[in-house]
């Protein structure tokens, strides 16, 4: 399986990237093939809603690096979100990828699963907007869900290392 990992945390080394690190790690083990995005970094503008994909064969009109995802999304058959809390809701630059994918409503998809990994410094309840997101994306594009992980508590850049949830996320990669 081709699995495509979009990490949108805009810290390099922090604690999203060890989750998805973790979580490639395991599915490599299973001889998964694993594309990971640190798109929090990327140069990814928001969609337009021009609809210029829908009468380019789901060809987007903006050329940034959302290019590079789109090349493998193609082929994916399963995509992992993964974000920090910052503010209730996964990262603006996350959003910003998935309001792009808009491009699939004009061809589909090829992918067929989904997860989702979260991260934040504070309590259990601020993962709620970001969890009903991406149930709500996930049920309309018909995406089967292989799990949603949050790990709380990470205050500090690097404590999802020490972390003994991070089992969990390697887990899920070694599930699929």
């Amino acid at each position: 399986m081709k699995i495509v990992v979009l990490n949108g945390s805009p810290r390099k080394g922090g604690n999203t990237e060890i989750m998805a690190q973790a979580f490639t790690k395991g599915a490599e083990r299973k001889g998964h093939q694993v594309v990971n995005f640190h798109v929090g970094i990327m140069k990814i503008r928001g969609c337009m809603a021009c609809e210029y994909c829908f009468s380019h064969n789901g060809e987007c009109a903006q050329k940034d690096d959302m290019t590079q995802v789109y090349a493998e999304l193609k082929d994916a058959d399963m995509v992992v979100f993964a974000s920090p809390i910052y503010w209730f809701d996964i990262t603006a630059q996350l959003k910003a990828v998935i309001d792009r994918l808009y491009v699939g409503a004009a061809v589909g998809f090829h992918i067929t699963k989904a997860a989702l990994l979260l991260d934040a410094a504070g309590g259990e309840d601020v993962f709620e907007a970001a969890k009903t997101q991406y149930h709500a994306m996930t049920d309309y594009v018909k995406w089967e869900d292989k799990g949603v992980i949050a790990i709380y508590g990470m205050l500090d850049k690097g404590n999802m290392s020490a972390c003994p949830k991070l089992a969990e996320v390697e887990a899920l990669g070694e599930s699929l």
